[in-house]
């Protein structure tokens, strides 16, 4: 019962959805090279992708459509994908294998727990969330990725001067990382106080997005520099 009790709240579902075959045949041919274990504790970037480079870490990067777009427009960047769901990371590992995308490492793995072991702090340029899942019904709120603990964990895995860019779909997900963000200690809004961001040309479009915007629906970006 204790154990029931302190369990940690997730911020997401694992779904049982079966990975295709192109999914599973990409994982098993690609993981090896471009896959990150958890197990083997804490990332040393330079060794991983042979180089150093400006550091940019997704995290949920569900399908990764736009996460190879973003790294396939800037290949001077060492850009670290993580994923709890398998299917998302065969997704990507394929279209890396088709595009020719060499600069992603994924984990398939919770987060909270990458950051927490394997991610050494003042080590990233970026780190950015977008679309997060809105746990729309207000008694999910607390099953939120974006909560004043994780923000603060977030922060210290920053260089001084890395940006923290975080985008949603939902007025009310927005309202709220805004109000976490400002709170936050050691992070300072770059479009001014109370204020969001124009969403960076290096952002791509999503599909949903564009739909989106076609039906009126709104999107706000966050975009926070570690002090």
């Amino acid at each position: 019962m204790s154990e029931q009790k302190h369990r940690p709240i997730r911020s997401f579902v694992l779904r049982t959805g079966r990975m295709t075959p192109g999914q599973e045949r990409a994982y098993n041919e690609n993981w090896e090279r471009w896959g990150l274990e958890y197990s083997d504790g804490a990332l040393d970037f330079a060794a991983r992708f042979g180089r150093d480079g400006p550091r940019v870490l997704e995290i949920g990067f569900g399908m990764g459509a736009s996460l190879v777009e973003m790294a396939a427009a800037a290949p001077e960047k060492n850009f670290v994908g993580i994923e709890v769901h398998k299917p998302g990371v065969g997704r990507l590992l394929h279209s890396m294998s088709e595009q020719g995308v060499d600069n992603i490492r994924v984990y398939c793995h919770d987060a909270v727990e990458v950051l927490r072991d394997c991610i050494a702090d003042a080590s990233l340029d970026t780190v950015q969330i977008f679309f997060p899942d809105p746990w729309h019904k207000k008694r999910h709120h607390k099953r939120r990725l974006v909560q004043p603990g994780f923000i603060a964990d977030l922060t210290t895995k920053l260089k001084p001067g890395g940006i923290l860019h975080l985008a949603t779909d939902w007025e009310n997900y927005a309202e709220q990382m805004l109000e976490v963000l400002s709170a936050a200690e050691g992070l300072e809004n770059t479009s001014g106080a109370g204020h969001y961001a124009p969403r960076p040309e290096h952002r791509p479009l999503t599909k949903f997005e564009a739909r989106g915007e076609r039906l009126g629906h709104g999107v706000w970006d966050l975009l926070f520099r570690r002090l």
